[in-house]
């Protein structure tokens, strides 16, 4: 990890504690940082990705084809306004945080409200 991905990676740790982040293969590819739960792949751009537009796009396009939306951010970002990339990315979750989903009926039958 870089230094721009560490510093990202203790901010979501730390921030955004409902939600887990990892290392994650999409395809061929393995993403800066994958919530596979929401579906989101976070990726982080260097100054090298200026001249790389185009295989970013590539990229973006191929994690899109597994169902995941990708937020780009350039390290610039992160190091000079880390609050709103947490931000941006908290909106890409979602505004409800996650709960475990509750176990199915028997029978996948709705439970019937008693009435008075």
């Amino acid at each position: 990890m870089t230094d721009v991905e560490r510093l990202l990676w203790h901010a979501l740790r730390e921030r955004l504690i409902l939600w887990k982040f990892r290392r994650h293969p999409v395809g061929r590819r393995i993403v800066d940082f994958a919530c596979p739960r929401a579906n989101l792949a976070i990726e982080l751009d260097g100054s090298q990705h200026a001249l790389e537009r185009d295989a970013d796009e590539r990229r973006s396009v191929e994690l899109t084809r597994y169902g995941y939306r990708v937020p780009r951010f350039w390290n610039d970002d992160v190091l000079e306004n880390l609050e709103g990339v947490l931000i941006t990315i908290d909106h890409a979750l979602g505004d409800t945080p996650p709960h475990p989903a509750s176990p199915p009926l028997r029978g996948g039958e709705e439970k019937e409200m008693a009435g008075p």
